[in-house]
């Protein structure tokens, strides 16, 4: 199927310290034998024009993903912006002929399969510089649509104005925000602790159902 967007690369998220289940990389925990990360990619690759993961650390451990790694180059791990900067400085140096580019969290293994395309098409409707994700009333904004050209002003309120919440960054530009349905699964479902790991082991047999 052809899709009716722009050419849209992606960046997964996973640079994370993952303090709440004692270190490590969230994304290369399993749920159901198959990492979370290999789940995101599953959803992802076919929406996006190529993916490249952010991480820190040694990009060796993700070697088997045969995707490029590109750590953080705003130093302290001050959060996902910097993944998202970093992700639209891979993308303005290697794909000068795209414009948009996707981030979606490494760590939620049941993303939407229409997620590039709903976030394209509410961007458009309504005229919007971002478009993010939402479900359950709650937003998701390191699920989003990014313009490439703002990477010049993500890094100025990164490094010179110290902004961390995404939340804030975006709130000064016209954001479309897109809900989806939180019901069986809530596709923004995050693994942040290892309860949250016993759930998703419940939610994937739901998931792989639908």
């Amino acid at each position: 199927m052809t899709n009716t967007y722009p050419a849209t690369p992606g960046v997964l998220l996973a640079g994370g310290l993952a303090r709440r289940m004692g270190g490590g990389d969230k994304p290369m925990r399993e749920i159901g034998g198959t990492t979370i990360l290999a789940r995101v990619i599953a959803r992802i690759a076919p929406q996006c024009d190529g993916l490249v993961l952010n991480a820190n650390g040694d990009p060796a451990r993700f070697a088997s993903f045969a995707l490029p790694v590109i750590a953080d180059d705003v130093a302290d791990f001050p959060g996902p912006l910097a993944g998202i900067l970093a992700g639209r400085e891979w993308t303005a140096a290697n794909r000068p002929d795209v414009t948009w580019m996707l981030s979606a969290a490494g760590d939620c293994p049941f993303l939407p399969r229409d997620l590039v395309s709903r976030l394209h098409h509410a961007r458009i409707a309504e005229n919007a510089q971002l478009a993010v994700a939402s479900s359950a009333g709650q937003s998701h904004p390191v699920i989003g649509l990014w313009d490439v050209a703002l990477r010049h002003e993500l890094r100025d309120a990164l490094v010179n104005e110290g902004i961390r919440k995404v939340g804030r960054w975006t709130a000064r530009y016209r954001l479309a925000t897109v809900e989806w349905p939180a019901d069986p699964v809530d596709p923004f479902f995050n693994t942040n602790t290892m309860d949250d790991i016993a759930e998703a082991e419940r939610l994937a047999l739901l998931d792989d159902r639908g």
